[in-house]
């Protein structure tokens, strides 16, 4: 228990800062649909759902060999510098390149007249590799909380840039007066400065992170590291297959989308991405238990019987999830509003299939420890690539016809099948006691649930009712779950002392 306490405490040191980089999405949503028209909406949703693509090439799985080959190898230092200098180089190499390419890149997203938008996407992912491993060290040294307040300051500087480049720059011409701060402000800049704030932000995050940096010595192991590029090979393309999974349908709805102009397929993008930010809840947890987890495991490894950890770990991430799945689905006539542009409020039947979705994924990361343990890192490769190839066929057969409906479903099948297969050849390679039974009765109770309210509310619409309708289920699931699961509550500190969980379960 001591060391889920541990992972616990750590998840929530890491997801201080997810959540308020999500939450930042959130407020952002509304907002920038106010400062943005539709279709300039969708056109920034193309082109970060590419970033993590760019990411992916750039820093090519040495995060997670840095987390493997620091448990082994016997000189940390060594590793780390070799591993910085290899991401120093290829950032350059690659970067250079694509900043020389911008304009066919631009082409390729759909934003032919604005290559500007291209070169400094190729920046803010350049930046952003540089700051890959010192974040890397910070996790595998257990200091969640310095992790934290770099990720939340330049979460804070992104938003109070963009604020100033939208709110305050427009008032102050609007008044006419003569500014010192308007000799930073062009309107015809427009959305690129959504771009520029996040390039100053990662490159505030990069001086919060010089101690880490200043570590770095130039030193080069080439054999340690052609070793850890047969390590790290498979991880990329699993990465690389993930991020089809996980954002390409956004540029793969802007081009095959039936559409009258290029304008209204930029709308659609837009209304599905708005609506993707709503599935946010489940998708933070996630994003906060990876990074606490990823290097929990490979040191869990070394313990005493960890796949007994690994499958309690499991359950309660399940119970946490499909708590969130309802908190989410049950109350979308709230969320909803956080989309200010009512009109999108059209593409809301995605968002119960996108929590659905994500909680297969979820899942998948928790399941994936069997092959990183057992360096079979091919095998996660190989069923993300089977995973893409679902993404890429289901969207390319039906996006003409059901537009970002078609998007929704084939993420969720997506995950669905990793989730399956993972499970599957995992339990041969690396078994793990998993209650997948109860597990899996978990998941339809709450999609059972979420159909009654369905049910319910379209039988009597009436906005209280629904409320009403929303808060009895979710309670009545909390308390259901509470009493199968008495004894592992129970065992949990400061939970089981909680007087609500005591009432429950009584």
């Amino acid at each position: 228990m001591s060391s889920i306490k541990g992972l616990a405490g750590q998840t929530i040191w890491y997801g201080v800062s997810s959540i308020v980089a999500r939450m930042l999405s959130y407020l952002l949503t509304p907002y920038l649909l106010l400062v943005l028209t539709g279709p300039e909406y969708g056109q920034q949703a193309i082109i970060y759902a590419a970033i993590p693509f760019l990411n992916v090439i750039f820093t090519y799985g040495l995060e997670t060999t840095f987390f493997r080959y620091a448990q082994k190898h016997p000189h940390p230092q060594e590793l780390y510098n070799t591993l910085l200098m290899s991401i120093i180089a290829s950032s350059l190499c690659v970067g250079g390149l694509m900043y020389m390419l911008a304009r066919p890149l631009a082409h390729f997203l759909l934003v032919d007249s604005h290559p500007e938008w291209i070169r400094l996407t190729v920046l803010i992912v350049a930046t952003d590799a540089l700051s890959t491993l010192p974040f890397a060290k910070l996790r595998l040294d257990g200091r969640p909380r310095k992790y934290a307040f770099v990720r939340v300051a330049g979460i804070f500087c992104y938003m109070g840039l963009l604020y100033f480049f939208y709110s305050i720059c427009p008032s102050l011409e609007a008044k006419g007066g003569v500014s010192p701060l308007l000799v930073l402000y062009a309107p015809s800049i427009g959305l690129g400065y959504v771009f520029i704030a996040n390039l100053v932000q990662n490159c505030l995050q990069l001086g919060l992170l010089l101690p880490e940096l200043a570590s770095f010595r130039p030193q080069f192991n080439g054999t340690l590291w052609r070793e850890m590029m047969i390590y790290s090979l498979p991880i990329t393309i699993y990465n690389f297959g993930g991020m089809i999974n996980e954002t390409f349908d956004r540029i793969m709805l802007g081009w095959w989308v039936h559409a009258p102009t290029r304008e209204a397929a930029d709308l659609q993008v837009g209304i599905y991405s708005a609506n993707y930010k709503l599935s946010l809840l489940i998708s933070l947890f996630i994003q906060a238990f990876r990074l606490g987890a990823e290097p929990f495991f490979f040191k869990q490894a070394k313990g005493e019987n960890p796949q007994r950890v690994y499958a309690r770990v499991m359950k309660f991430f399940v119970l946490t999830i499909t708590l969130m799945f309802l908190f989410v689905a049950l109350y979308l006539d709230v969320w909803k509003y956080f989309i200010t542009r009512h009109s999108m409020w059209v593409g809301l039947k995605v968002v119960p299939i996108l929590l659905f979705a994500n909680m297969f994924l979820g899942i998948y990361y928790n399941l994936s420890i069997w092959y990183k343990l057992s360096d079979k890192t091919s095998a996660g490769a190989y069923i993300t690539v089977i995973g893409a190839a679902i993404t890429l066929v289901i969207n390319y057969a039906f996006i003409p016809y059901f537009g970002y409906m078609a998007c929704a479903w084939a993420t969720c099948i997506c995950y669905g099948t990793m989730m399956v297969l993972s499970y599957v050849w995992g339990q041969k390679v690396y078994p793990v006691p998993y209650a997948w039974k109860k597990l899996a009765a978990y998941m339809a109770i709450v999609l059972v649930l979420y159909f009654i309210h369905g049910a319910l509310v379209h039988l009597y619409p009436a906005r209280w009712f629904n409320l009403f309708s929303a808060t009895a289920l979710f309670l009545a699931y909390l308390a259901f779950i509470t009493r199968v699961e008495k004894k592992e509550f129970s065992r949990l500190p400061y939970v089981s002392r909680l007087p609500i969980l005591n009432k429950l379960v009584a």
